[in-house]
């Protein structure tokens, strides 16, 4: 395959499913973002301190501005029925000369867990990655004790790296070490045929 920079355009895009729907980031949504966010317990393994509505603007704003520089693609996730906001995710890292991205950043409500929404939502972004953008390779990351996040992603399909250690600093000023996964472009097709299957309505 060539590097065809054509079709790897990072423009805005809505991707929507049964369950899940994904709208682009953007101040708008700031009020119901920080409503759905007000449960501190969603964020104990982020980063990125979320502990109210003016940490949740400056996390915002920090998606924006990254998403101006092309290197992130943030959105909104929507319960697809409901209209409601639930949470949010993105691409990042966007490395378009060696068409590769990471997907991250996300957070659901409570409500919203182990409920298909996450997979199906994970399911419309890989999509997206590997036939729109065509990218070779999607990377994940996970804190090394956020047990339900690194079940999730082996159960999606992504296969564990390695752990890189005391790789970033938690707002509580403790070291994180994380896990990498990845799913690469030849995996796709099979990937893609079991993850139709297990999303489709019963």
């Amino acid at each position: 395959m060539s590097v065809d920079s054509h079709s790897f355009n990072i423009a805005d895009v809505s991707l929507a499913g049964p369950r899940a729907k994904l709208v682009p980031l953007t101040l708008v949504w700031l009020d119901a973002l920080a409503e759905a966010a007000a449960d501190p317990a969603i964020f104990r393994w982020h980063v990125a301190l979320m502990n109210g509505p003016e940490a949740i603007r400056a996390w915002v704003e920090k998606a924006l501005a990254e998403r101006t520089a092309e290197r992130a693609l943030p959105f909104v996730t929507l319960d697809a029925v409901t209209g409601r906001v639930i949470g949010s995710t993105r691409f990042f890292n966007i490395d378009v000369a060696n068409l590769k991205a990471e997907i991250g950043y996300t957070w659901l409500v409570a409500s919203a867990q182990r409920t298909g929404i996450n997979r199906e939502a994970k399911y419309l972004m890989l999509r997206h990655a590997f036939e729109t953008w065509r990218l070779r390779r999607v990377e994940f990351k996970a804190h090394a004790r956020n047990e339900q996040s690194r079940a999730a992603l082996l159960r999606l399909g992504a296969v564990e790296e390695g752990t890189l250690r005391k790789h970033m600093v938690m707002p509580d000023g403790s070291a994180r070490d994380s896990v990498y996964f990845s799913i690469i472009d030849t995996e796709w097709p099979q990937l893609k045929a079991r993850l139709e299957a297990q999303l489709r309505p019963t």
